[in-house]
């Protein structure tokens, strides 16, 4: 093979047509890193986002200062919920041959640092191993998949058991950096099973062949594999790496990519609801003048209101407001869109050309005018929607250069609602307490679906905001945002949260058309997955003769997604490891075509111990979370779910615990110690709880847990509770009621809320308070910079009655006897005696069990605080 002239890209090589290498002398594989994968990163700041400017993507509020007090270590460790970091942005990429020993590469996007994984390194030329070399990784520390435990268990009847389980979280969309291996050529698969070739197999080095992991069959590389040592399989990325990018490249220009707008997917349309009150009204104003100045020169909006009739914004008036009116108690007619569409009218333009005319129409719209309730108030969001996805379909989505995307192509409808649709499509009732109420809601629900469905077929999310205090009637508009890949969220008003989601919504990357595929070996069975998408069937994707795979069909592909996969053995395991291949494919907004291949292998393990000792609690915990949520449909679902948990824990303790000696108690086995704590905090929290008010507000709730990212979902399941320290510092506690000290100021995040709770002595002294009230609040807002949805942020005194948001979501430890108090919460053997009489006065009696309670009345040994 000739080598590629310097500034000169290779050829991709193709993936079943490549012809054999010689034995020696050996030339690398050409890896050619296609800048088209920048779809996935951010952008890179803009002209005065650098130090000490705002960031150009939030414009209200302004980005937090950098803290830099240190956090005290927590007395009872906690685990730490960092910010996603951002990926890098990219310009286009140079050509070049790339190898593991090569300094020569001159692509410009990040490959994964050198490998640490040898194949088969000391398996003699010509054999196959019969175990993978102990200097293959298994890839604990992947950051895209997180298993319940890092060993598995080889007894059935122990693994298998439901309430514990095994299982894994796994963000195929995630984003980090520096990002996978990425290779422009097809990936070789097995024949028989379709699994992909990876670092853990055995590749004939003679002939070429490699054995799959899955099935355990050979397979030939048409000579691909042919080299003089094991060591050269490393300069193939899927052979040296967990984790592996294949890129097939859409009709772009080759090597172009705007890099400015690399973190907005395509046409973003603004519904605005315009059954608003002044008040309302005037906060959605103004988080629409801030979202539209967020936006980069290039992103393309269309601007539509709807009530009684549907109002489609037309930009090319100039300074003029123009729009045109199309009825709201009917689908849009297909003569009407045309007329739109064909027409002289611009509906969807670029913000550079746009700017001033968006301002005009947010700034010209009036608050309603009948006296007539809020709920009562005729709302036609579902054909306002249908006009949308009209338009975004039609030609008015050309990209520059002539070139026209798919249709829909990654675009998002942004609705602004501040109440239900009960007008046209999809439309309910005014009332629930209407005759024939059950039956129009169900009829709604499917006419919503379907237009979800439509939406993601064209590569449209919907993202439903919602604010104010009319109810929405979240069963109806639930399924119109999930099934695009979307989401609901609800707010208390049009203002800060509210718009910060709106910049979040319209940067977060994202990709569509994406498949999940799951392949495990040694007889492992996938038996449930929790997540953003459904079962795919058979004919959406290609099969093989033995494929055993899980399929699921994504809603969308984005960072802030992960899914839940619960699996069993069929039987005793055998092998010394178990292999697990979890693959997504999937459209980015480049028209690139990714597959991402993620393979880990498991050590099995005889002994309880061994097992028990490598289960990583956190993700255990929300695994069991997920199923258990899954399942609260209606508010007595709720209820017997806090009872299923209760049962739970005991079967834990009897299965992998051991009973106290001279006792009927059992011990919870210690290196489960924080697990029994965390399913408590889902009992009593809004999850299954009864703490906030409304049913709509826990279903919504559960529907972003279920989906959520496993960061976003610890935090959601289980508080994270830091004090606020004389000298500026913050010391992580546990999130027990005895953090409430009246000269303390305390942040608890809860994952979609963060209070800030000031304590009655620090409050009276007005200087410090506001100080310490800075500090906070700078501290929560750096706690959930990344986050979507952004959280809200809510600051009170003791003893207001607001207080009762935050008292309720921590643990009544002061019901404990002390010498349990300064156990678990040593931080109590610092105050002075004055302080402990106060604290202790303080509190008010309530029938909750505390945590230690709760595991009594289980009749177990409450476990030792770690």
């Amino acid at each position: 093979m000739e080598e590629t002239p310097p500034g000169q890209r290779p050829q991709p090589q193709p993936a079943h047509a490549s012809p054999p290498f010689p034995a020696a002398p050996f030339t690398p594989p050409p890896r050619v890193f296609s800048p088209t994968l920048a779809a996935r990163g951010t952008p890179s700041p803009s002209p005065g986002s650098g130090p000490g400017h705002a960031p150009a993507h939030l414009s209200t509020p302004p980005g937090p200062p950098v803290f830099s007090s240190p956090l005290r270590p927590a007395a009872v460790p906690f685990r730490a919920t960092p910010a996603s970091p951002h990926p890098v942005p990219f310009a286009a990429a140079g050509g070049g041959y790339s190898s593991s020993s090569s300094a020569t590469a001159t692509a410009s996007l990040p490959t994964s640092s050198a490998p640490h994984f040898l194949n088969g390194a000391a398996t003699p030329h010509g054999d196959l191993d019969p175990a993978p070399s102990a200097l293959q990784g298994d890839g604990l520390d992947n950051p895209y998949v997180q298993f319940s435990a890092n060993k598995v268990l080889k007894q059935k009847k122990l693994l298998n058991a439901p309430s514990l389980g095994f299982g894994a979280l796994v963000s195929p969309g995630k984003e980090v950096a520096p990002g996978p291996e990425v290779v422009e050529r097809d990936p070789r698969r097995c024949l028989n099973c379709g699994a992909y070739v990876n670092l853990y197999c055995d590749v004939l080095i003679a002939s070429g062949q490699w054995q799959c992991v899955i099935c355990k069959k050979l397979n030939g590389s048409e000579g691909e594999f042919v080299v003089s040592s094991k060591q050269d399989l490393l300069h193939w990325p899927e052979l040296a790496s967990t984790t592996v990018d294949y890129v097939q490249v859409g009709n772009r220009r080759p090597g172009f990519v705007p890099v400015s707008d690399s973190r907005v997917s395509g046409p973003i349309f603004i519904l605005i609801d315009e059954c608003l009150d002044e008040a309302h009204l005037q906060h959605l104003q103004g988080s629409l003048h801030a979202f539209v100045d967020s936006l980069p020169p290039t992103a393309k909006i269309g601007i539509i209101t709807y009530g009684r009739t549907v109002s489609v914004y037309d930009f090319s008036e100039g300074s003029a407001v123009s729009a045109d009116v199309l009825p709201g108690n009917k689908s849009p007619t297909h003569e009407s869109l045309k007329g739109l569409i064909y027409g002289t009218g611009v509906y969807l333009s670029p913000i550079h050309a746009s700017l001033p005319v968006a301002h005009t129409i947010f700034s010209s719209l009036r608050p309603y005018q009948l006296n007539v309730p809020e709920v009562s108030r005729d709302r036609c969001l579902g054909a306002a929607v249908e006009v949308a996805l009209g338009i975004i379909q039609g030609p008015s989505v050309e990209l520059s250069h002539g070139i026209i995307k798919r249709s829909g192509g990654n675009c998002r409808i942004l609705v602004c609602a501040g109440g239900p649709c009960t007008f046209g499509p999809g439309s309910v009732p005014h009332s629930v307490k209407h005759p024939n109420y059950a039956y129009l809601e169900k009829t709604a629900m499917k006419s919503m679906e379907s237009l979800g469905h439509e939406a993601q077929r064209h590569s449209t999310v919907i993202d439903i905001f919602c604010a104010g205090q009319c109810p929405v009637r979240v069963p109806v508009l639930q399924p119109l945002a999930k099934c695009s890949g979307g989401v609901l969220l609800l707010h208390d008003d049009f203002g800060e949260a509210f718009g910060v989601n709106l910049q979040r919504a319209s940067t977060r990357a994202a990709g569509s058309h994406g498949l999940f595929e799951i392949r495990c070996s040694d007889n492992m069975l996938v038996t449930q997955v929790i997540g953003p998408g459904e079962e795919a069937s058979p004919d959406s994707h290609e099969t093989f003769k033995h494929d055993s795979s899980f399929c699921i069909q994504m809603h969308s592909v984005e960072e802030t997604q992960s899914f839940s996969v619960s699996m069993e053995t069929k039987g005793d395991i055998k092998s010394d490891f178990v292999f697990f291949q979890f693959a997504v494919h999937y459209s980015n907004m480049y028209q690139a075509e990714i597959t991402r291949v993620i393979t880990m292998r498991l050590q099995t393990v005889d002994g309880l111990s061994a097992y028990l000792a490598s289960v990583q609690e956190d993700v255990a915990s929300v695994i069991i979370g997920k199923r258990t949520v899954l399942r609260a449909r209606t508010a007595s679902d709720a209820i017997d779910l806090r009872l299923s948990i209760d049962e739970r824990v005991k079967d834990i303790a009897f299965k992998f615990g051991t009973q106290a000696p001279k006792s009927k108690l059992y011990r919870f086995p210690k290196e489960l110690a924080s697990l029994p704590e965390c399913l408590f905090h889902l009992k009593r929290g809004p999850l299954l709880g009864s703490i906030i008010g409304h049913e709509d507000e826990r279903s919504v709730l559960r529907n972003l847990f279920l989906n959520a990212s496993f960061d976003l979902s610890l935090r959601m399941l289980a508080p994270r509770c830091i004090m606020h320290r004389e000298g500026g510092t913050f010391e992580e506690l546990p999130a027990y009621d005895l953090v409430m000290q009246s000269n303390a100021a305390v942040v608890l995040d809860h994952g979609t809320d963060i209070f800030i709770w000031l304590g009655a002595e620090l409050a009276a002294q007005e200087g410090q308070s506001a100080a310490t009230l800075a500090a906070c609040r700078t501290l929560a807002e750096e706690l959930s910079e990344q986050r979507f949805p952004a959280p809200r942020i809510l600051s009170f005194k003791q003893g207001s009655s607001q207080a009762r948001y935050f008292v309720s979501r921590l643990v009544p430890a002061h019901k404990d006897p002390t010498y349990e108090q300064e156990s678990r919460f040593p931080q109590l053997r610092t105050l002075t005696p004055e302080q402990r009489a106060r604290l202790k006065s303080s509190f008010i009696h309530f029938d909750d069990h505390s945590f230690c309670e709760w595991m009594r009345s289980l009749k177990l040994v409450p476990p030792e605080p770690s």
